[in-house]
């Protein structure tokens, strides 16, 4: 793999999108469970696993990506 400094920032911004993008899904299914009448944990549980498994999903798709370059 190429390590130069341009490919570095597009690794980290790229990184950071699918940072942002996790934490909007996580936060949207937090939401969405609490108003279907979850409580606090639940939904929080309901959030922190749409987290994880959005994240599961968005770096399996960059490695692949970034493998097919």
């Amino acid at each position: 793999m190429n390590t130069s400094p341009i490919h570095l920032m597009l690794l980290v911004l790229l990184l950071a999108v699918v940072a942002l993008f996790c934490t909007l899904v996580a936060a949207a299914a937090g939401l969405l469970a609490r108003i279907d009448g979850a409580t606090y944990a639940s939904a929080l549980l309901r959030g922190a696993l749409a987290f994880g498994g959005s994240a599961t999903l968005s770096l399996a798709l960059l490695t692949f990506v970034l493998a097919a370059l």
